[in-house]
């Protein structure tokens, strides 16, 4: 582009931080929103730092790049078989990064360990920004302990034929629940077609029972909704809102708080209250521009909560203890249903622990 300018900086948290190619467009006009630059993304991070803070601060975090921004048509890697995809996954802190930026160290399901980026100050997210990142994936959890979470993740997610208006009606069912479980949910959109519900809880249970609580969670869903479902093959979920208990494994990240989403128009994961979810007719709304004068307000929800009690799930769970399927990449686990699809399974090729008998 004719004129661009080669750098300008971004004053976020008292830090000043370089910002290259600041004119470079990183979202196409839509008929929301303007072209967005990698400047306004960086301001935006700067502008929101405070309040994201708030959801993020401590947390061990996996940045999602686009270095050339988002179009249409891109594709977001998955693994390293995705050589040709535009966008990627940051799992270790990137090599020259200020030495102001802190990390945590975090261990893989394979026990493998990394140093990743931990979001202590609203400067990181600018300077993760400079290197492309939109989306925020932190851990939930805090650096001091990595392996008891300390954050119990509800993702509603709207399989096709649903919208997000029947994810905002399961959402108030499960706010509901977890008052009764006398646990407090914290609601935001998710940048998407579907809604997450963060609930405080003590870091007192280990990844795999955090993942059964939200097992136990969706399945009591299902028991009170014939609109929603925890069934883990996309097969046997039909028009239903898809609980996906899984996200609460080890290396399991949603998008955070007040992240931007690769998706037309710069749609942020905003945070909102119950009564407020309860009217949002269209999440587009919540987009970088919009959701940045919000916070200019003070209109927005902070993040509390007392740490509750997770035993109530889990007595969900040990009263119908049924495991479910894991992640492909997770070992097997004990008890675990056979790994593949209902249609494709011959039931002879199983033995009663759902391991193949070869």
């Amino acid at each position: 582009m004719a004129g661009s300018r080669k750098e300008a900086y971004v004053e976020a948290g008292g830090r000043e931080v370089r910002i290259s190619s600041p004119d470079r467009v990183i979202y196409e006009a839509t008929d929301r929103t303007p072209a967005i630059s990698k400047l306004d993304v960086a301001e935006y991070f700067a502008a929101v730092g405070e309040a994201m803070q708030e959801w993020v601060h401590d947390r061990p975090t996996a940045l999602e790049r686009w270095p050339d921004g988002w179009r249409e048509g891109m594709k977001l890697a998955t693994g390293p078989q995705d050589k040709d995809a535009d966008g990627f996954y940051q799992k270790r802190i990137p090599k020259g990064a200020p030495d102001w930026v802190e990390t945590a160290r975090i261990a893989f399901p394979s026990r493998r360990t990394a140093d990743e980026v931990c979001l202590t100050e609203p400067a990181t997210a600018v300077w993760a920004a400079q290197m492309g990142t939109l989306t925020f994936h932190p851990w939930p959890c805090r650096r001091a302990d990595t392996d008891h979470p300390d954050e119990l993740r509800i993702d509603l997610d709207p399989q096709p034929g649903t919208t997000f208006r029947d994810a905002v009606r399961v959402a108030g069912l499960a706010n509901d629940l977890l008052v009764e479980l006398g646990l407090t949910g914290l609601p935001k959109t998710s940048g998407n077609r579907g809604v997450h519900i963060f609930v405080p809880i003590r870091p007192e249970w280990g990844f795999e029972e955090v993942r059964h609580a939200a097992l136990a969670f969706g399945r009591e869903l299902e028991k009170r909704d014939a609109g929603v479902t925890t069934a883990w093959w996309k097969e046997e979920r039909g028009e239903r809102i898809f609980v996906d208990f899984n996200q609460n494994n080890r290396d399991r990240t949603i998008a955070s708080a007040y992240s931007l989403r690769p998706l037309p128009g710069a749609p942020v994961s905003t945070p909102v209250t119950w009564a407020e979810l309860a009217e949002v007719e269209d999440p587009r709304a919540f987009n970088l521009v919009t959701v940045r004068e919000r916070v200019a307000r003070g209109d927005h929800p902070s993040y509390a909560g007392e740490q509750g009690d997770l035993q109530p799930l889990l007595d969900l769970w040990e009263a119908e203890p049924h495991e479910a399927n894991w992640p492909p990449d997770y070992p097997k686990m004990p008890g675990e249903p056979p790994r593949v699809q209902p249609s494709k399974k011959v039931a002879e090729h199983w033995d009663a622990e759902g391991n193949r008998i070869e």
